[in-house]
């Protein structure tokens, strides 16, 4: 098993259905990955195409290809008493991870992705890119460490000395 860190860039959204009759739409999303999940910002009065600009990370564990890897971004709208959901997009991110862990990382451009409603209508699009990076293993060795054990035996010594 492979462990890692995902980074999720949030860029921006285009021609999102306006859930709000009066004024503009204050667009947040909502970026699950596994049980793990964050909230964007809220766009306040950016209306049917909001940016972000933010980042995101998610920790991953990745036991092989069969596991179903995707991250889920769902767009709501703020509102003051019940929030709307807009849309939602998902990125399938098997593929990545699977490279990162054969090349010691993977990038997936930003890209546009559909968004659709909860009939799966197309109801406009979201832009994300994501960066894939396998932690490293730390190798503990302890004579790479500046020689600990020859100074514990020397610290030892003078200890008892002094006793």
């Amino acid at each position: 098993m492979a462990t890692g860190f995902m980074e999720v860039q949030l860029v921006k959204a285009k021609g999102l259905r306006d859930t709000d009759i009066f004024g503009k739409m204050d667009p947040y999303v909502l970026i699950q990955y596994k049980g793990q999940e964050k909230r964007s910002r809220v766009a306040r009065g950016q209306g049917k195409n909001p940016v972000w600009n933010e980042q995101f990370m998610f920790k991953v564990d990745y036991v092989g290809s069969n596991d179903q890897h995707k991250l889920i971004f769902k767009i709501m709208d703020k509102d003051l008493y019940k929030d709307d959901f807009v849309g939602e997009a998902i990125v399938h991110v098997g593929d990545l991870l699977a490279q990162g862990v054969e090349n010691g990382g993977a990038k997936l451009q930003t890209l546009k992705y559909r968004v659709v409603r909860a009939n799966k209508s197309y109801c406009g699009e979201i832009d994300v890119g994501v960066t894939f990076t396998p932690k490293v293993e730390d190798k503990f060795v302890e004579e790479e460490i500046g020689g600990w054990k020859e100074s514990h035996k020397h610290f030892s010594k003078i200890s008892k000395a002094n006793i």
